[in-house]
């Protein structure tokens, strides 16, 4: 895959959620789609508490502000929020649908269908309850667009394969723009290490589109 970092300069568009979400044409993005019932309504509130509590603290009011902190300050707060909420996934919270390798099938068939075409696909992951994929959308091709058709067309395949109806992903993801190409190398060891690190031995998949 070609590699294009951040670029400081170009035009930059911010979509606003319960999580920033950051847009610039051309642009690699670290993304993670967690199923609904991934982490407990009750935790999820705790660590959105403890989050706004941080920032407000240091005069922002949410996280699209995280820019304006310093590079210290940016850091501490990835290490205390964005790490702690992966490692909230990897308790492996929920049914864990994809943990069943037929799930599991169904929703890497939508993950890669796209690949060379709509999108340019790095490493990826699936774990039980969660996906982190590594993708640089097409020209012109968003890339809510893009997780939409992962999200929901693997929704449909789910639920129809197991007789269940109902909501499968949360229906926000987490992006993140790429930033530089040690920031790459970081992410594509972060996913190819994460079912050792959540002690899976099994029930998980890992690819790359390279």
């Amino acid at each position: 895959m070609a590699f294009t970092p951040f670029q400081p300069d170009a035009e930059t568009h911010i979509q606003r959620g319960k999580l920033p979400h950051w847009r610039q044409w051309g642009a690699t993005y670290f993304v993670t789609a967690r199923l609904a019932d991934s982490v407990p309504a009750a935790i999820a509130t705790d660590w959105r508490c403890r989050r706004d509590v941080w920032l407000h603290a240091h005069g922002i009011r949410t996280a699209d502000d995280l820019p304006k902190l310093t590079e210290t300050h940016r850091h501490e707060y990835h290490r205390k929020f964005t790490v702690k909420f992966h490692e909230l996934l990897d308790a492996g919270h929920g049914e864990c649908l994809l943990a069943k390798p037929a799930c599991a099938e169904l929703l890497r068939a939508r993950l890669t269908a796209g690949h060379a075409t709509a999108y340019h696909l790095d490493a990826w992951c699936i774990m039980p309850n969660h996906l982190h994929a590594l993708v640089e959308p097409a020209a012109k091709v968003p890339l809510g667009e893009i997780t939409r058709h992962w999200k929901g067309g693997s929704a449909a395949d789910i639920n129809r394969a197991l007789g269940r109806k109902g909501e499968l992903w949360q229906r926000e993801s987490f992006d993140h723009i790429v930033r530089s190409e040690e920031q790459l190398a970081h992410f594509r060891r972060y996913i190819a290490d994460n079912p050792k690190e959540a002690g899976l031995r099994e029930g998980y998949l890992l690819g790359s589109g390279k």
